[in-house]
Formats: C-alpha cells, structure tokens, sequence
C-alpha cells in the first residue's frame, strides 16, 4: 500500500512538472514569437536628388519607381496565399523623416504584433519614438536602438 501512494506521488509529480515545464516552454515561445520580426518591410535612404536616383535604378536595374520608390512583392514560403511587399525608397537629404536619428537610412521591419511588441519594448526601456499610427496598409511606430538607429515597425494589415 505505501509502495503503491509512493509511486502515485511519483507519477503526479512528474504530470504537474512536465505540465509546468510545457507551459513555461509555451509562454517562453509566445514571448519569442510575439518579439520575431517576420521580415524587412522597408529600406529608406537619404540622397541628394531622390527623383534621379530613382531614374538610375529604373533604367540600370529596372525598377518600377514611382514619386515614393517601388514596391518588391513576394509570397511566404510558408503559405504561398499570403503576399508581401517590400518597400524601397529614396528621400531628399534633408528630410527630418529619419529624426531623431542622424544617420542616412532606416531600415523597416514587419512585424506580428505591434501593440504587444510595443509594451514589451517599453518595459526593456527601449526608446520609443512616436506613437502607434494606422493606416489602410498597416500600424507603425518608430524605436531607436542602441547605436541611435531609427527604426519603423510595421505591421501589415492586410497579409494576404
């Protein structure tokens, strides 16, 4: 009988613990997944005459550039379905867009999640820049990171 309660107690310690183990892992891997950048949505640089630049990359690489770059699509490996687009886009030199920053690009990445992205970059002390915006094509907001980097997350809002 007390040989049968010990294994018992065993057996029930080993459940909570692997249940335990398995919701940390869950929650460990929310975080990470909530935190992952799904990929580059953008690359902004400064230039000092964004309507040639734009030209030479039509005509010595074919882009299709318009007033505000061109766009790159492409469909997920993982659900051909879903389309995406990266943006490409020159700015004039003295643009203030990439303020605070005084750095010459800034680079944009999509991302899942941005108001629980946010909350969590607020609690790592990350700087944030402005304000969650949202538009026909998604939320953004601006971070600086360590080096004083700008940096635009988006989050898409149509993925498919």
């Amino acid at each position: 009988m007390k040989k049968g309660i010990i294994i018992v107690g065993f057996a029930a310690s080993f459940c909570i613990g692997f249940t335990i183990k398995s919701i940390s892992i869950k929650q460990s891997n929310n975080e990470i997944k909530m935190k992952k950048v799904t990929g580059i949505g953008g690359i902004f640089f400064k230039c000092k005459d964004p309507k040639a630049v734009n030209e030479w990359y039509k005509t010595h690489l074919g882009f299709n550039t318009t007033p505000y770059g061109t766009s790159f699509e492409w469909r997920e490996s993982a659900d051909s379905t879903k389309k995406g687009l990266t943006q490409w886009n020159s700015f004039p030199e003295n643009t203030k867009y990439f303020e605070p920053s005084t750095k010459e690009f800034m680079i944009n990445y999509r991302v899942d999640n941005l108001e629980a992205l946010v909350e969590e970059l607020r609690k790592e002390n990350v700087t944030i820049v402005d304000k969650i915006e949202t538009y026909d094509y998604g939320k953004f907001i601006h971070i600086m990171d360590i080096e004083g980097n700008k940096i635009e997350l988006w989050e898409p809002t149509n993925k498919k």
